[in-house]
Formats: structure tokens, C-alpha cells, sequence
């Protein structure tokens, strides 16, 4: 390629030497006589500015851009394996609150389980207390009105015995006196009793 543009130069050159003829007394480099050497350097400038970039400076480019798009590469890897342990992380995050709250709600179950168990046991316990205390006051009820119809009976027995002293002056039988008032207490005590 470079030959074949050496070729063309060449030629154009000698075309134009014999319609340039004129410029002699002007400016030098449209002078033919100068061509020649000005192509030389023309073409010894691009050739070695030909070299200089397509030996040093494009593969010092191209090794840069390859450089950069490997490290583009290995940041994007990165990027996605952090994307990825972050979402593991997250799932991990999630399972653990997840069964936290499971945790919490089986604590919570058998707390509240524990506590309505005690809460019926003890109640259970106050209610046999309570059955027991009323079971003993009504004994002890019935002791008191058994206890208060002798009683009773008794003072029947002496304040009649006093009444009728007092009033006829005389002294009955006692025993005639408490038969008669356990007759009466029989009859209208009953219907207190139970």
C-alpha cells in the first residue's frame, strides 16, 4: 500500500513539473525542482509517523482500552457476585426474622397456654376452697340451729317455768313443762329448719 501511494506521488510529480514552470521566481515549494525532495520528506515524515503510531502509540491505546475493559469486566463480576450475596443476605435476614417471629409467637402460645392452665387451676383450687368453706359454714349452721332450737328449748323451759310461777304461785313439774314446749318447738321449728 505505502508503494503503491510512493507510485501515485511519483507520477503526479511528473505530471505537474511541466505545468508549475511559471512559480520559478515565487514561493519554493511550488518550484518543481523541489518536489522531489519535498515528496521524500513528505512521505519519510507519514511513513515513520505511520510506524510510530501503529507500533508504539495504537498498541499502547488498544492495550489501555483492553486493560480498561477487562477491569469494566471484573467490576461488573464484582458488582453482580455483591448483588448476589447481598440478596442471600437479605433471604438469610429475612429467614432469620421470620423465625423469630415464629419463636416469639410459640413462646407466646405456650405462655399464655401456661398461664390460662394456672389461672383455671388456681381458679379450680379457690372454687374446692370455697365449696369447702361454704360446705363448713352450712355444718356449721346446722350445729348452731340444732344447738340454738336446745337452746331455745331451754329457755323455754325456765322462762315458762318463771311465768307460770310468777302468775299462779305455784311450781309445775319440769318435765311436763319441757315435754309440752318441744311438742310446740316441733311443730313450728320444722319449717325454719330446712
Amino acid at each position: 500500500m505505502l508503494t503503491r501511494l510512493i507510485s501515485y506521488l511519483v507520477i503526479f510529480i511528473g505530471i505537474t513539473t511541466n505545468s508549475f514552470g511559471a512559480e520559478e521566481g515565487g514561493m519554493p515549494q511550488l518550484n518543481p525542482e523541489y518536489w522531489i525532495s519535498q515528496i521524500f520528506w513528505l512521505i519519510i515524515v507519514f511513513a515513520s509517523l505511520y510506524i510510530v503510531l501503529s507500533q508504539i502509540i495504537l498498541p499502547k491505546i488498544s492495550e489501555s482500552l483492553e486493560t480498561r475493559k477487562s477491569q469494566v469486566l471484573q467490576h461488573l463480576e464484582q458488582a453482580e457476585k455483591f448483588k448476589e450475596e447481598s440478596e442471600k443476605k437479605i433471604q438469610e435476614y429475612d429467614n432469620i426474622l421470620n423465625e423469630a417471629k415464629n419463636q416469639a409467637r410459640k413462646i407466646m402460645n405456650e405462655s399464655r397456654k401456661k398461664i390460662n392452665q394456672n389461672i383455671s387451676e388456681k381458679k379450680n383450687q379457690i372454687n374446692k376452697e370455697i365449696e369447702k368453706e361454704i360446705y363448713a359454714a352450712e355444718e356449721e349452721i346446722k350445729i348452731l340451729k340444732k344447738n340454738s332450737i336446745n337452746n331455745i328449748n331451754k329457755i323455754a323451759i325456765e322462762t315458762s317455768t318463771e311465768i307460770v310461777k310468777s302468775i299462779m304461785e305455784v311450781e309445775l313439774n319440769k318435765s311436763s313443762i319441757s315435754t309440752i314446749v318441744k311438742d310446740v318447738s316441733k311443730k313450728k321449728i320444722e319449717k325454719y329448719l330446712w
